[in-house]
C-alpha cells in the first residue's frame, strides 16, 4: 500500500486549483503521477470514502476530498463507519485500530 501517495494526491488536490481542475477534468493523467495501488486508485475513483478511510488515509485530508465529491458532513461521517463495517478496521494510519 502506497498510503503516503494517497494522502500526497489528496492533499495536493485540497491545496492546488490546478491539479484539482486537472483531475476533475481528467483524472487519470493525474492519478498516473501517484504510485498507487489498483485498490488505491478503485477506492479514489469511485470514491470509496470508506475504503479510504480504512486503508489510513488521515481525516482530515480525506474530509476535503469528500467535500470536493460533494459528500454532505453527516454522509461523510457514514461513510466512514461503513467503510469500517464492510472492510475492517483501519489498517494504517494515525487512526488505526488496536487490539484490546
Amino acid at each position: 500500500m502506497s498510503l503516503y501517495h494517497v494522502q500526497k494526491l489528496l492533499y495536493q488536490l485540497n491545496r492546488d486549483e490546478v491539479i484539482r481542475t486537472q483531475f476533475t477534468n481528467d483524472m487519470d493523467s493525474v492519478l498516473a503521477g501517484y504510485d498507487l495501488t489498483e485498490g488505491e486508485l478503485t477506492a479514489i475513483r469511485a470514491p470509496d470514502i470508506g475504503l479510504l478511510y480504512v486503508l489510513g488515509v488521515n481525516g482530515q485530508l480525506l474530509m476535503h476530498y469528500a467535500a470536493l465529491k460533494k459528500f454532505e458532513w453527516d454522509d461523510y461521517l457514514q461513510a466512514m463507519r461503513d467503510g469500517v463495517a464492510e472492510h475492517g478496521p483501519v489498517r494504517d494510519g494515525i487512526y488505526a485500530m488496536v487490539g484490546e
